[in-house]
């Protein structure tokens, strides 16, 4: 009896995984779908799944690939410590052969291994492109509300319908006589929309004014660089907006009232 773990598989792979199920006689107590990555412990269906093996549930797990079950130290771990232990007495992959023997232990750990280097380098390598388009000047993520990212020149460009409404909420705001709640209620009267198609909260047309990536000034961690896109708003707009931020946001002092008799 084991329990079948699902993560990021195509139906061909989980129909195979199915097929060897049967040919090897195995009955599938249930099947578990992690949508979590396995680069960080704390999974709730992995946590969950390995809980009921020790309490006697099953007595094995089918997955694709060890590097389905962790790509982490700790989770690793976790199951080989199980093997140790006799808490999983099958480890059942299609894609290599596993026995719970000192050898097949030690290939597992290795397997573990790479698989955390494989995440390791791949996060290196992300992070070194990013660095490259910075120095570019070339956004590297997804483009906030008003650009849109061009995945042919791998740049990013003006949305030509959101961007004049974005405009249009730098000038409202510089001319002192909006709050951000009037604000958020007119972007709404627009029908400005996130990328998941939700009205606009205070919070993010706060971050939307505070963000230099519309005056063409890329700001990523702690790095800063000019951009090579077109600016949404001018930088004496957008240091307008920063203006009358800084001076809604100073705290006021006391101010006693003139009663008669003070």
């Amino acid at each position: 009896k084991i329990l079948s773990q699902y993560l990021g598989l195509t139906s061909d792979q989980i129909a195979e995984l199915r097929d060897l199920a049967r040919a090897r006689g195995l009955t599938i107590l249930d099947t578990l779908i992690e949508k979590q990555t396995a680069k960080k412990p704390g999974r709730p269906v992995f946590n969950d799944m390995l809980a009921r093996l020790e309490q006697g549930e099953a007595s094995g797990i089918l997955a694709w690939h060890p590097d389905r079950l962790a790509r982490n130290a700790l989770d690793g771990g976790r199951v080989i410590h199980m093997v140790d232990t006799g808490v999983i007495k099958n480890l059942v992959f299609p894609t290599c052969p596993f026995d719970p023997t000192p050898t097949g232990k030690f290939m597992l750990s290795i397997m573990f291994g790479q698989s955390k280097y494989y995440v390791d380098n791949l996060g290196e390598n992300i992070r070194r492109g990013h660095r490259r388009k910075l120095a570019d000047g070339i956004w590297p993520a997804f483009t906030p509300i008003g650009y849109l990212n061009d995945r042919a020149t791998r740049t990013i460009g003006i949305d030509p319908v959101r961007g004049p409404m974005v405009q249009e909420l730098f000038r409202l705001y510089a001319t002192g006589l909006y709050t951000l709640d009037q604000l958020t209620e007119v972007a709404r009267t627009q029908n400005l929309l996130t990328r998941a198609g939700d009205p606009l909260s205070r919070t993010q047309i706060h971050k939307m004014l505070t963000n230099t990536l519309y005056c063409g000034i890329l700001k990523w961690k702690d790095e800063v660089h000019e951009g090579r896109h077109e600016p949404l708003v001018s930088a004496e707009l957008f240091d307008q907006v920063e203006r009358v931020i800084s001076g809604k946001s100073k705290p006021r002092g006391k101010r006693l009232k003139s009663y008669i008799y003070r």
